[in-house]
C-alpha cells in the first residue's frame, strides 16, 4: 500500500487524525496524564490533548518525539510518528480565519505553523508534497534501519533545522531590581514586608469608576494613600487608568465589578482628557509610570473599537508627557493572547500606530493553567514577539497581569508554589533577549488565587521568600546569557541562566539552574559554592555530579 493511504483519505481520515490517533494510543497505554506530559516537554497540557487528539500538528518533529518518548514508545511507533508528521504536514490545509472563544484558561494554542509560509498551496502542489515526502521517508527509514543512533539525530527535510548555543548572549548587564514587581491587591497602603522591586495599582480601589463616581467630584483619599506606602518603602509605583464610571458611558457594558464601572470607552474623549490630565498633575514626581488600560483586548473590560483605544492612548500620552516628562506611558495592556482574537487586536493596535504613543508595550504573560511550568510563558513570549516584529515595532515590555480566570483554578501545594514563584521571575530574566524588562505578579494581599506570596496582614510564605531569597543571589550579579538543554549541551529538561558578580578584585561567573519539571544529573565544570533555595549550600568541585531539580539551584564558581 503507498504509504499516503489513499483510502483512508477518502473515507474521511486525514494523517493529521492518524497522527492524533497513534499519539494518543501511545499517551493511554502509558497511564500518563496530559499534565504529566506537559511538564516533561515543557508545553501546557491543553497543547499535548491538541496534539493527541489531532486538533493540531506539531510545528516540529522533535515535539511529537518528546511526547512519544515520556510515553515509552518503541522504535517502530516512533518510524510510524515520523512518517505521519511528514504527511500530515504536507496535506495540512491553510490556516482558518479565527474564531477563537473568550479566554477561559485553556484557550486554544497558538496557530499552527504552516510548512511553507507565506504561500497558499494549489491541490497539484501539495500532491507533490505527498510525493517527495515519500521519498524522505524511504531515506529516513533506511538511515534508521542501519543506525542504532536516536531518530533525533537524524537529518530530514522534514524537520526543524537543530541549532545549538544559548538562547541569547549578550554583554552582561545588572539584573534590574524593578523586574521583580508585584500588583497590589490591596486599598490600606500596606506593601509587602518581603523585598520586592516594583508595585503595580489594580484591584486596589483605584479604578477611575472609584476614584471620580460623579462627574468633577474627585476623592483621591485611597490613591494617596497607596502612593505614599509605596514611597516609604522606596518602590515606584505604576498606576492603572481603567474602569469607565458609569456617568461617563451610561448605556455602556458593565465590567465586572461592584461599582458600576463600564466596559466601554466614555461617550466624550474630553472626559477622559480631563481625569488623565488631573491624575498625572497631582502625582508628577510620585508615579513612576501609567499603564493606559487594564486589559485593552479584552471584551470583560474593554468593549470600544481598536481605532478609539489608539486615541486614547494617543491623548493621554501627550497629557502626561507635558504634566511629568519623566513618567514612562505603558500602553494598554494586551491579554489572551493565547487566543486568534487576543493577538490580532494587539497586533491592530500595532498596525494603526498605538505604539508609537507610548514608552513601553503592555503585556499579560502566563501560563494557561497556574499548574502548567512557567517556562511555557516562554512560548507566549516568543508569539507577541512575532506580532510586534510583523508591525515594525520594537518597544520594551513589560508584563503586567495574568489570565481573568486565574481565580477560577485550583491552588499549588506549598513546594510547587515556591519553585514556581522563583521561576515566574526567571521566565522574565530569559526573556532579555526580547527586551522584557519587568514582570508583575498578580497578585499581592489576596488569598483567592493559586499561588500565594503574601496575604495582607499575614507572614510571606515560603514562595515569598524564595524569591527575596533569588533577589539576593542576583543583586550583585550582571546577566550575560541564558539557554536550555541539548542546545547547551545538557539534558533536555535543564535551564541554565549565566552571570558576572563582581569582586573586590576581579569577577567570577556564576549560574542559575534548574529543570522544568523532574531532576536531571550534571557535571559542575569548576570549583564553587553551590546554593539551594532552603538556605543551604555545598562545596562542588570540577567534575563533581550536581542534581538539578524544579528548585532553581545558584552556583558560584571560583
Amino acid at each position: 500500500m503507498p504509504s499516503w493511504e489513499p483510502e483512508k483519505l477518502m473515507a474521511g481520515v486525514s494523517h493529521q487524525d492518524e497522527l492524533g490517533q497513534l499519539l494518543r494510543e501511545i499517551k493511554e497505554r502509558s497511564g500518563r496524564s496530559y499534565e504529566w506530559i506537559g511538564k516533561r516537554i515543557n508545553a501546557s497540557k491543553s497543547t499535548v490533548h491538541r496534539y493527541c487528539s489531532g486538533q493540531s500538528i506539531p510545528p516540529n518533529f522533535a515535539t511529537v518525539e518528546l511526547i512519544a518518548t515520556a510515553c515509552r514508545a518503541d522504535r517502530d511507533e516512533l518510524v510510524r510518528l515520523h512518517r505521519l508528521w511528514i504527511e500530515a504536514i504536507a496535506t495540512a490545509a491553510p490556516e482558518k480565519a479565527d474564531d477563537s472563544p473568550p479566554d477561559t484558561g485553556s484557550a486554544p494554542d497558538t496557530p499552527r505553523e504552516p510548512a511553507h509560509s507565506g504561500s497558499t498551496r494549489t491541490r497539484g502542489s501539495r500532491h507533490a508534497v505527498v510525493l517527495m515526502s515519500v521519498g524522505l521517508l524511504i531515506s529516513c527509514l533506511l538511515v534508521l534501519t542501519a543506525s542504532s543512533s536516536p531518530l533525533t539525530s537524524t537529518a530530514s527535510r522534514g524537520q526543524v533545522q537543530r541549532i545549538t548555543g544559548p538562547s541569547w548572549v549578550l554583554p552582561p548587564a545588572p539584573v534590574p531590581r524593578t523586574l521583580f514587581g508585584v500588583t497590589v491587591n490591596s486599598a490600606t497602603g500596606a506593601m509587602p514586608s518581603f523585598k520586592v522591586g516594583a508595585v503595580r495599582l489594580w484591584d486596589s480601589a483605584t479604578r477611575w469608576s472609584q476614584i471620580e463616581r460623579r462627574r468633577g467630584e474627585l476623592d483621591w483619599s485611597t490613591l494617596d494613600r497607596q502612593v505614599a506606602g509605596a514611597r516609604r518603602a522606596g518602590l515606584p509605583v505604576l498606576f492603572v487608568f481603567g474602569g469607565t464610571p458609569a456617568w461617563a458611558s451610561p448605556n455602556g457594558s458593565r465590567a465586572p465589578y461592584p461599582e458600576g464601572a463600564r466596559a466601554a470607552p466614555p461617550d466624550d474623549l474630553a472626559d477622559w482628557d480631563a481625569f488623565v490630565s488631573v491624575t498625572a498633575d497631582r502625582y508628577a514626581g510620585r508615579i513612576e509610570a501609567y499603564e493606559l488600560w487594564a486589559l485593552g483586548n479584552d471584551h470583560r473590560f474593554y468593549t470600544g473599537d481598536v481605532e478609539t483605544l489608539v486615541e486614547m492612548t494617543r491623548r493621554a500620552s501627550r497629557i502626561i508627557k507635558a504634566a511629568d516628562p519623566q513618567a514612562t506611558v505603558v500602553c494598554p495592556g494586551m491579554g489572551r493572547l493565547w487566543t486568534h482574537a487576543g493577538r490580532d487586536a494587539m497586533r491592530r493596535f500595532a498596525e494603526l500606530g498605538g505604539y508609537a504613543h507610548c514608552d513601553v508595550a503592555g503585556i499579560k504573560l502566563y501560563q494557561r493553567t497556574a499548574s502548567d511550568p512557567p517556562e511555557t510563558m516562554l512560548e507566549l513570549a516568543t508569539t507577541v514577539n512575532r506580532v510586534l516584529h510583523g508591525a515594525g515595532v520594537h518597544p520594551p515590555v513589560w508584563s503586567t497581569g495574568t489570565s481573568y480566570t486565574i481565580t477560577l483554578q485550583d491552588p499549588l501545594d506549598a513546594v510547587t508554589a515556591r519553585n514556581y514563584a522563583v521561576r515566574y521571575f526567571l521566565a522574565g530574566l530569559y526573556l532579555r533577549d526580547l527586551n522584557l524588562e519587568r514582570m508583575y505578579f498578580y497578585n499581592w494581599g489576596g488569598a483567592k488565587i493559586p499561588l500565594v506570596l503574601q496575604v495582607e496582614g499575614g507572614a510571606p510564605t515560603a514562595a515569598a521568600l524564595a524569591v527575596e531569597r533569588l533577589q539576593h543571589w542576583l543583586a550583585p550579579a550582571r546577566s550575560r546569557s541564558c539557554g536550555q538543554g541539548g542546545a547547551i549541551g545538557l539534558p533536555h529538561n535543564v535551564w541554565r541562566c549565566e552571570f558576572t558578580i563582581p569582586g573586590d578584585r576581579d569577577s567570577h561567573p556564576a549560574a542559575i539552574i534548574w529543570t522544568s519539571t523532574g531532576t536531571a544529573r550534571i557535571t559542575s565544570p569548576g570549583e564553587g559554592e553551590a546554593h539551594r533555595l532552603d538556605g543551604t549550600s555545598r562545596r562542588v568541585r570540577p567534575g563533581d555530579a550536581i542534581t538539578v531539580g524544579e528548585d532553581p539551584l545558584f552556583v558560584e564558581y571560583g
